[in-house]
Order: C-alpha cells, then structure tokens, then sequence
C-alpha cells in the first residue's frame, strides 16, 4: 500500500501538527512493537538500530531508551548529509542512554569515487548512483553489522509499494547473511509516528517541517509536493520502483 504525503505549502505548521493523527488501534500497535523491542533485546542479542534519524527511527531510539533496552544504535554518516540531520545526530548523542555508534564511509573510496566519476555523477545514470550508495552506505553498514545477530530498522507498509509487505520480523537473510531483521513500526501510520513524537515530544528532523518526510543524503533528497508519493523526493530523477539504496533491497 503506497501512501501520498499530505502537505499545504500556504499553511506554516509543524510537521507534528500537520501529520500526527492516531489510528484508532493505535494503543495495540504500541503495545506491540514495545514488546517485539524488548523480545528483540532478549533473544536476539547482539542486536543493533539502524537510524537514518527520521521520524521513524527517532520514534523506535526513544522507545529503546524508554523501556531502557541494552540495544545500541548506529547511524551511517555518509558525509552527505543535511546540517540539519548533523545537528540531530549531535543532539541525539549528548541525551541517549542507548548508545549512539557512527560509521562513515572510507575517505580515500569517496575521493576515488569522484576523481573517476565526478561530483554529480549520481545523477548521470543508476548505475553510478547506485555505486556511489555503495561506497557510502553499504561499505559502512557492512562494518556496523558485522557480528549482530540482528538489526531493527524503522520500514513500514505505508511508505511505499516495494515495501507493502513488510512484515514485524523478516527472517528472509538468515540463511545467506545470518541476520534477523526486525521491523516494529512496520503497521504504523505515518499519522502513528507523528502522534507519538507529538504525544512523547521526542525531538526530530526539522526539515520534516519542510516538506521532507523521507530524508537522506542531500544531493539525493529534495521537498515533496500536494499530493506526491511518501518517497517521491528520494532519487526523483529515477523510476519510482527502483527508489533503494540497497540497504532493504533483497536480492
């Protein structure tokens, strides 16, 4: 199920106020993704967040720090981010009991990376697009996975077609990468993440108050319009369905 991101450009509000809208199972959604985190912590350990510090998985860092779980958090600084999401990242490091671990690409790959294909080349064709994701992303998070047992990330159904069919726990790599994937909030509304950072006063991305509601690298990511698809500001000079960096993508 593929949602659209209801946004009035006219109309200065909030990210909290425009989008958190609860849905009426809310309560038992909460209780169950409170109860796969602390089944995660208990049976799958060691166990990792992956939190690209959206809205998503600013919702699952605080329940962990909530419910006081031994689970460890990794973002992935490519060196592209927005100075927003930086400032985030910093802010979320000086108040997080879980531990906050940062794994950044290799220099000397990313200056390869531009000296063969140039600055812009990710928007020459999905190929280079797509190495250059390798570079930053996928080489790092090899290196933040390497000895879990399991990771949790912030997918849901809503966000787009490809992932329509999330499911709470993917099982789907353990026989090739050895990896339980655990995906909490994989029923939640976008109305869900928003009622809970609005109701939590979890603190978030202040550039969802301008129209992003998915983030990441800045070259890569751009506002979205009334009416467009959730993902649509994501590599939007692609076709929609091939709109991953490889970290979900299941071969």
């Amino acid at each position: 199920m593929t949602s659209s991101f209801i946004s009035s450009r006219s109309a200065p509000l909030k990210a909290t106020e425009q989008n958190a809208k609860a849905s009426p199972d809310f309560a038992a959604k909460l209780t169950e993704t409170q109860a796969l985190l602390r089944r995660a912590a208990a049976e799958f350990s060691p166990v990792t967040q992956a939190s690209s510090l959206g809205a998503e998985d600013v919702v699952i860092t605080h329940l962990i720090n909530r419910l006081q779980l031994d689970i460890p958090v990794f973002v992935l600084e490519t060196g592209a981010l927005h100075t927003e999401t930086l400032a985030l990242l910093e802010r979320t490091q000086a108040h997080s009991r879980a531990p906050i671990n940062v794994f950044r690409p290799v220099q000397e790959s990313v200056i390869q990376f531009v000296r063969d294909q140039g600055q812009d080349a990710i928007y020459k064709s999905m190929e280079l697009r797509k190495a250059c994701c390798g570079v930053r992303k996928m080489a790092p998070l090899a290196r933040a996975l390497k000895g879990q047992k399991a990771w949790i990330t912030g997918l849901r159904q809503e966000q787009s077609a490809a992932r329509a069919e999330v499911p709470l726990l993917d099982e789907s790599e353990v026989a090739t990468k050895g990896l339980y994937k655990f995906n909490p909030l994989a029923r939640w509304t976008w109305g869900d993440v928003w009622h809970y950072i609005a109701t939590n006063q979890v603190d978030y991305n202040p550039l969802h108050d301008q129209f992003f509601p998915s983030i990441g690298c800045a070259p890569c990511t751009r506002a979205i319009s009334l009416g467009e698809e959730f993902r649509a500001g994501r590599w939007w000079w692609e076709d929609e369905a091939a709109k991953e960096c490889g970290l979900h993508v299941k071969k």
